[in-house]
């Protein structure tokens, strides 16, 4: 039987007929220019109006990680220098079309040059364009497929606009010749709960209609499958559903050590959504969506508001709340940062407040008024903390707003490395996987070719985690993941062997994981995390924790 094998990135197994993401549009070789200028750029400027408004109203529907990129992939639409590039092509006399198309590449050439995160954003740019040309040249939107019965989702990449209006009960599952372990299609996936593999190499050719199996686990997609394989398939499914709809309750390991089980969020949608996870409260939440695809700073009474809608949502458990994570990959238009010759590894996170301080201490302030009108559990965290003296700083501001309870993440080495002086800075801390595997590996989290290094399971990045729980036993400093190596069932044992007891992941993960671990006791999980950390690489510390698991939930892993 022809099997496809990529990199498993949501876990679950399908079966469908294929449907093939829409082709892009191109500009007509036969077009000529039009007579007038002004006349030519009226249209361009209501064609990224539209496809601007359009992704906007989809990031509101959205929420989650999803309206984060949406909003920022609007802004690219918005861009006043886009438009006069358009201008001087047209003035030049190019076709309406062929100049929109060569101005778009323009910038492409420009973000792809820069490398690292702003090269990640090309698709997203190429996107926009395909939905401007749509416009000008009244061809249906590019994207997803709607065939009029359920499906497997296949193309060669998903950009952030298709991904973020997936209706689960429409795709079955996503297969991608590109993409990586944390590039958007994976993150939503997960957070749809949709099977999904990406980097498979030969998914192009699989034709519309033909029937075939994902396994978003196993990283495998069959194709033509026997009746036998599709029963096979179905029965792991209805298997995998019933052991994770079984549980309930707090996280903990079969011998009673407690594993607190949370949920990430974005939005005031995703917390409505999400508190009817069966979850002890909120892990990471993501301000950014406040801040994002806007002209200027939201004020500390909007903030308030919006902060006490997401905290009364949560009423009764714990809600940690991430200080705003810009820069890089999510600029803000209202703040003027200089050009960076590698945004990644410049002004982000915490270090905005460099720059900015009022964007921190604002943003204090109404989560601090929102925790007290609400009576909530509130935590704060901040990102890219790099050393005690930021996370002591950060703590003191914390609590200046009246908010006791402050912690940072962990998504830099050196955060890792020097671990015991920075917890005793803090009351607790979250290590964010995704960031602190593309600062050890040195690979971007977007580079789908660097899929391996970016593996959470690779030893290295085990190695700091360990560093990190260590550091948490000695001095009595709670420890967390928020990455996504926290929905990764049998990761989550070994998560715990290295001593962190929070877990926060998308809510769709959460009954996996709590089943898992109540079938480990912490020297099972301990026995795993020795063995993961002994490997050479992911893929023989995945298979060395495998034989230690317990065979009767292998079927959710």
């Amino acid at each position: 039987m022809p099997e496809l094998r990529g990199l498993g990135v949501s876990p679950g197994i399908a079966s469908g007929a294929v449907a093939r993401l829409a082709p892009p549009p191109r500009p007509p070789a036969d077009e000529v220019p039009g007579t007038d200028v002004e006349i030519e750029m009226a249209r361009v400027t209501e064609a990224l109006d539209q496809v601007a408004t359009t992704l906007d109203e989809r990031a509101a529907a959205a929420g989650g990680e999803a309206a984060d990129v949406l909003g920022a992939t609007a802004m690219m639409a918005r861009d006043p220098s886009l438009l006069s590039s358009v201008r001087s092509l047209l003035e030049d006399g190019r076709p309406t079309a062929h100049g929109v198309d060569a101005a778009f590449e323009g910038f492409c050439d420009v973000l792809s040059q820069a490398g690292g995160y702003l090269a990640e954003r090309v698709a997203d740019l190429r996107d926009v364009r395909d939905r401007t040309l749509s416009v000008l040249l009244g061809l249906p939107m590019p994207g997803i497929p709607h065939p009029g019965h359920p499906y497997v989702l296949v193309g060669r990449d998903l950009s952030p606009a298709d991904t973020a209006t997936l209706d689960p009960a429409e795709v079955l599952a996503i297969v991608t010749e590109l993409g990586g372990p944390t590039s958007h299609t994976a993150i939503l996936a997960k957070g749809l709960g949709v099977p999904a593999v990406v980097r498979c190499p030969g998914a192009l050719a699989l034709d519309d209609g033909t029937p075939v199996v994902v396994d978003g686990s196993a990283g495998t997609v069959l194709t033509d499958p026997g009746e036998q394989t599709l029963a096979d398939a179905e029965e792991k499914a209805a298997a995998r559903r019933s052991l994770t709809e079984s549980g309930h309750g707090p996280g903990r390991t079969s011998d009673g050590t407690a594993v607190a089980l949370l949920v990430n969020i974005a939005t005031v949608e995703d917390a409505r959504r999400a508190a009817l996870t069966d979850s002890e409260g909120v892990g990471l939440f993501r301000t950014e969506g406040l801040y994002l695809g806007r002209r200027s700073e939201p004020s500390t009474a909007e903030q308030e508001a919006t902060y006490a809608e997401v905290f009364s949502a949560f009423a009764g458990r714990k809600v940690v709340v991430r200080t705003l994570d810009a820069g890089a990959d999510k600029p803000l238009a209202f703040v003027d940062v200089p050009a960076e010759e590698n945004p990644a590894l410049g002004i982000r996170g915490l270090r905005v407040s460099r720059r900015h301080p009022h964007l921190l201490t604002g943003q204090l302030a109404a989560l601090g008024a929102a925790a007290r009108s609400t009576g909530a559990d509130v935590r704060v965290m901040a990102p890219m903390v790099s050393t005690p003296a930021e996370a002591h700083e950060f703590v003191a501001a914390a609590r200046e707003a009246g908010l006791p309870v402050a912690g940072a993440m962990v998504e830099v080495p050196a955060a890792a490395l020097r671990a015991k002086a920075l917890l005793t800075e803090v009351d607790f801390v979250s290590i964010g996987t995704n960031d602190l595997a593309q600062y050890t590996f040195a690979a971007d989290r977007m580079a789908g070719e660097l899929a391996d290094l970016l593996d959470p399971w690779q030893p290295a990045l085990l190695d700091l985690i360990a560093s990190v729980g260590e550091a948490g036993a000695a001095t009595g400093t709670p420890v967390g993941v928020c990455g996504e190596a926290a929905g990764d069932p049998l990761l989550a044992c070994v998560l715990v062997g290295l001593g962190v007891r929070s877990l926060s992941m998308a809510p769709s993960l959460v009954p996996a994981v709590r089943l898992v671990l109540r079938a480990h006791d912490l020297t099972r999980c301990t026995e795993m995390a020795v063995a993961a950390r002994c490997s050479d690489d992911a893929e023989t510390a995945r298979a060395a924790v495998r034989a230690l698991a317990d065979t009767s939930v292998l079927a959710v892993l």
